[in-house]
């Protein structure tokens, strides 16, 4: 039926008293109406911007180059990073394409729980909310560290730099209650100043060294970008195991997608082009840092590779633009983080998955008022409390990380291959984009999930229950996740009724010959 079909059609229903339901179209079914959030709110440069900042590029370039380089990959990083990003662009499509199917903020959970099934979509939303938490107290540390930093304290103390932290979670989590839109212009802001500072060091440092200006320095090669030149396959794995995780954050740029304009193809686009950006930002990064001094000192260095190379590249006191570069990276990632959380558990309270609280929307911010103060506070509770107990319990939780991402992510492109199982036969576009592509990005990630939980399993140093102290933080979680479940499923156990779905002929077909 056309639209204008449909317009004398309700006329008709009007004229005679009747009623008149709703079009059910993608975009009106995505409005943010149905859950209360402010669609359309948010335009596709915001959802980008959104995507690209929460994986915090400058922090994550800053703690993770080093040890890509230490993996044994020495100049070739840059290739390593170029690699490691495959898995993840083949993810975004699945993101996508789930997306244009089904527009809801709950991503993972909703779009598992329709290929797979409720249970095995539970799990899923379960892991992207524990991996959201435990990683707010990393980003808070770091900003909290960082402040010091930028006001020259060197050695600030740890009770001191957890304070900061909680009032950066505080602060985040506000911007958050108070509106989409806030948090949009919050986030063009700290991405801008981060962005502004990684291009100038880059340049800066480029230009140091063809101008000769260093010693020890090596003028790039595209040779670096070659994986092949690695000698060792195992080495060549161990670093992108280190790099593929540097790229998480971006489906933060889906998860408001009820808020977003052109809900079913905006978002998905916004999650694709973030993670190009995201390429183009750690290669020309890593290509400058490692052409300045050479692998080694990346490798003395690789706990913060970007300060140590800040005085030498910049001088003082423009040195400081790098701290400013990881400081806002972390305050806008901390925002980002609230982000999808709150809307993930949003989506949960609305098909009572979780209590139906967890689905409150506030009536003028139009935000999920209880969702988001929910996870501000978790994740206060956790990183303060963890910090007085044990940083290096702090640091298990953050290692346990990986584990959580390459699960979930890889549980998406499964679900994507299997909802649209009988679609992929319908054009060779269909077969390699939604298909193969999808299958490919969740075998990679479980293989990093398979190869991880093999290395955490080792106790080291310390052991938990003869394993290593990540590997038994996620098993806990994960435990701690069925106990809830089984609660929640005992208490209301209408969603765990839900069967799984497959994709309705001609579902890829192009929005207006699917409108026509």
């Amino acid at each position: 039926m056309s639209n204008g079909e449909r317009r004398a059609s309700g006329e008709r229903d009007r004229a005679l008293g009747g009623p008149t339901p709703p079009a059910e179209t993608p975009s009106s079914a995505a409005s943010g109406g149905d859950k209360g959030l402010k669609g359309g709110a948010i335009g596709f440069a915001s959802s980008v911007v959104i995507g690209v900042a929460s994986t915090a590029p400058g922090y994550s370039l800053a703690a993770s180059l080093g040890f890509v380089v230490a993996a044994g990959v020495g100049l070739f990083s840059p290739a390593v990073l170029w690699v490691a990003f495959l898995p993840m662009l083949c993810i975004a499509f699945a993101y996508y394409y789930m997306n244009r199917q089904d527009p809801d903020c709950g991503t993972t959970f909703t779009w598992v729980t329709s290929a797979m099934g409720p249970s095995i979509g539970w799990i899923g939303g379960w892991a992207i909310i524990v991996a959201d938490v435990i990683v707010m107290a990393n980003l808070a540390q770091i900003a909290g560290l960082y402040s010091f930093l930028l006001v020259g304290i060197d050695a600030p103390s740890t009770i001191a730099v957890t304070c900061i932290g909680v009032i950066w979670i505080a602060i985040m989590t506000a911007i958050c209650y108070i509106g989409i839109e806030l948090s949009a212009r919050t986030q063009i802001a700290l991405l801008g100043a981060e962005i502004l500072a990684l291009a100038a060091f880059a340049v800066v440092a480029l230009v140091r060294v063809y101008a000769g200006d260093y010693p020890d320095s090596i003028d790039p090669s595209l040779g670096w970008l070659n994986p092949l030149n690695i000698d060792s396959t195992t080495a060549l794995i161990n670093g992108v195991l280190i790099a593929v995780f540097i790229y998480w954050g971006w489906d933060s740029a889906v998860t408001v997608n009820e808020e977003t304009e052109d809900p079913t193809e905006g978002p998905g686009r916004s999650a694709v082009v973030s993670t190009l950006i995201l390429l183009a930002i750690y290669v020309i990064v890593a290509i400058a840092a490692q052409a300045v001094h050479g692998e080694e000192f990346l490798k003395q260095n690789k706990d913060d590779v970007l300060s140590a190379l800040g005085l030498d590249v910049l001088g003082s006191p423009l040195d400081k633009i790098l701290i400013i570069a990881v400081l806002t990276s972390a305050a806008a990632s901390t925002q980002t983080t609230i982000l999808p959380t709150a809307r993930t558990s949003l989506s949960m309270g609305a098909v009572r998955a979780l209590p139906k609280i967890f689905a409150r929307v506030h009536p003028r911010y139009q935000t999920p008022d209880f969702s988001t103060l929910l996870m501000g506070g978790l994740s206060i509770v956790w990183y303060f409390g963890l910090t007085l107990i044990s940083e290096d319990i702090l640091g298990d939780s953050i290692a346990a990380l990986g584990l959580m991402i390459a699960f979930y992510y890889g549980l998406t492109g499964f679900a994507c291959a299997w909802f649209y199982r009988r679609e992929l036969t319908t054009s060779v576009k269909s077969f390699f984009a939604v298909g193969v592509m999808p299958f490919l990005g969740g075998v990679t990630l479980t293989y990093v999930l398979i190869k991880s939980i093999s290395e955490l399993a080792e106790p080291g140093k310390r052991d938990v229950l003869g394993m290593g102290p990540p590997l038994a933080i996620a098993i806990f979680f994960a435990i701690l996740g069925v106990v809830v479940m089984v609660l929640q499923r005992i208490a209301d156990p209408e969603f765990f009724k839900r069967k799984p779905s497959v994709a309705e002929p001609g579902s890829l077909a192009p929005k207006t010959e699917a409108a026509s």
